[in-house]
Order: structure tokens, then C-alpha cells, then sequence
């Protein structure tokens, strides 16, 4: 079904360009944009999640940037919402709305819609989080295989949210998380194209490794410094902070924390490519081609 109005959404690894090409579609439609990153929408982090810069943010508005604290809890779901509303309001005076980022669960929710939420204990939650923060990653795998070899033979076992999202799950309702995972679409009142941009490997961890060159340059330790006090939410859990708060907890040297940060991103980026190239409906473009863009559009 074909509807009047049209999101553009926008993915694609971290460092590929996605803002720049975001501002550019959008400045051509008249429209904004509703960020899909799991990381840009604290107010407290800026250089470390490479946040749009403030004459970017003057050149179009964005939704869900700054949007809330490290001390707030963000999840899917709770962007599934925002980004519906955010869509609606712009869909007030423009036929096309902007979708761009990286979080590929929060661009699903967003599309798709999200699976029944299980409720968790909160008893087992604060328990496997203590365990975790005690044992460390390879307990927690071997937690997850043990009580969800469902979820562990093919999810994201690197990842210690989701490892531990599927323990608490499988603890608290004797299921497994992939239980809960039902995929049943829901319906949108509008349509929705998608758009992947593209680099060669190479030429993407260039630029991955000479953003996080940039990065330093721009204070990225300085405001690890002024985050120590929150290193213990799960906000900071992530690239570019908790491999500086090893460096300033003097477990290792500056240099090293700065090439965990590349090796770090360019892995994630990897798991990103993954995840997106999993959705046959995205059309995969190189970061410079807005035509393509602009063509289907106007089709």
C-alpha cells in the first residue's frame, strides 16, 4: 500500500558519512530529521559519539539529539515512540521525513514496530549486572549458553547489554528471548524507503581511524574526565569512553586506549554491516549519491 507520505531512512557503519548525507537530503526535501542513534541522543556526550556539530544541527532540525540525560533510561521501545511522534510532526507540513543512523533495533522499532516486552525482576536484573561487573564477559557467555543456547548460538555475544538482556529474560520467565522475538510486523500509516551507504572496507577504516584522530583533537579525553563520575551507567558502557576510563583508571597507556578506540569502532562497524545486510529492502549506495536518493523520490 501506497501512502501520501514518505520517511527516508538512512543507515549504515558508523563513519560512512551518514549526517553529512542526511543534512544534504534533507535541505533538498525541506525537511528534518529524526536521529536513529542509540548514543547521540544524551546531552552530556558529544565528541565521543560524533554528534553532529552545532551548525549542522542550525542547518536542519534533528530530533532525538540531546534529547535526554546519561542518567535517564533509553531503550527501543521508548524510541519506537518518540520517532512515531516526531514523524507525525512532520508530517504536518512536509510529505517526507528524514530518518538516519546506526542502531539498526532502534531504525526496526521505528519501521517495524517491536516484539512483546518480558517482563524482568528487578532482583534478577541488579543480580546479573553485579555478577557481570564481578566476572566479567566471559562469565557472562557462558551464563547465556548455558541457560539460552537459543539466543546464544546466534545473537550478539560480544555485546554484554544484550548478553545480559537474554539472561534476565531467560531467569525471570523461564523463556528463551528469541521466544519473545515474533517479528509480526505493524502497520505504519506512511511509506518507508531505505537507503545503506556504502564504503570499501579500506577507505571505511581510513576514516573511522582519522575520526577518532579528530576526536582527540577535540577533547575527547577531556570529556571522558568530566564523565568519570557516570562510569558506572550503561551509557558509558560503550566505544570511545570505556577504553579512556581504562587509560585514566591507569590500566593502560593513552595510545593504547586510542587504538582500542579504532580496532573497537572498526569492529562495530562491522557488526552494523551485518545487521543491515540482513534487510534485503535496503538499497546500498555510495555516501556521495544523492541522486539515487532524490530519483526514487521523485519517481
Amino acid at each position: 500500500m501506497n501512502f501520501p507520505k514518505t520517511c527516508i531512512v538512512i543507515a549504515g557503519p558508523t563513519a560512512v558519512g551518514k549526517t553529512a548525507f542526511a543534512i544534504e537530503i534533507a535541505k533538498t526535501f525541506h525537511t528534518q530529521i529524526i536521529s536513529a542513534d542509540s548514543r547521540q541522543c544524551y546531552r552530556e556526550l558529544s565528541v565521543g559519539v560524533g554528534k553532529p556539530t552545532a551548525a549542522q544541527l542550525s542547518e536542519v532540525k534533528h530530533y532525538f539529539i540531546n534529547s535526554y540525560s546519561i542518567q535517564q533510561e533509553v531503550h527501543a521501545g521508548l524510541f519506537e515512540q518518540y520517532a512515531l511522534a516526531a514523524a507525525e510532526e512532520i508530517f504536518r507540513y512536509n510529505d517526507i521525513a528524514v530518518l538516519v543512523g546506526g542502531t539498526g533495533l532502534y531504525i526496526n522499532a521505528f519501521c517495524d514496530g517491536l516484539d512483546e516486552v518480558p517482563l524482568v525482576l528487578p532482583d534478577v536484573r541488579n543480580g546479573v549486572i553485579t555478577s557481570y561487573k564481578e566476572h566479567g564477559l566471559e562469565w557472562l557467555q557462558q551464563q547465556v549458553m548455558m541457560n539460552d543456547p537459543a539466543y546464544f548460538n546466534d545473537g550478539e555475544i560480544q555485546n554484554p547489554q544484550r548478553l545480559m538482556r537474554a539472561l534476565e529474560v531467560k531467569l525471570s520467565t523461564g523463556r528463551s528471548i528469541r521466544t519473545f522475538h515474533t517479528r509480526q510486523k505493524k502497520t505504519r500509516e506512511f511509506s518507508i524507503v531505505k537507503f545503506g551507504l556504502e564504503l570499501d572496507k579500506q577507505i571505511l577504516h581510513h576514516q573511522i581511524n582519522q575520526r577518532v584522530d579528530e576526536m582527540m583533537e577535540n577533547g575527547l579525553v577531556e570529556e571522558v574526565l568530566r564523565l568519570i563520575p557516570f562510569k558506572h551507567l550503561t551509557a558509558l558502557n560503550t566505544v570511545g569512553y570505556k577504553e579512556f576510563f581504562a587509560y585514566l583508571d591507569g590500566q593502560i597507556s593513552l595510545n593504547e586506549a586510542t587504538d582500542l578506540v579504532k580496532k573497537n569502532t572498526r569492529l562495530y562497524a562491522k557488526r552494523q554491516m551485518t545487521w543491515f545486510k540482513k534487510d534485503l529492502c535496503i538499497k546500498w549506495i555510495h555516501p556521495h549519491n544523492y541522486a539515487a536518493v532524490k530519483e526514487f523520490i521523485d519517481l
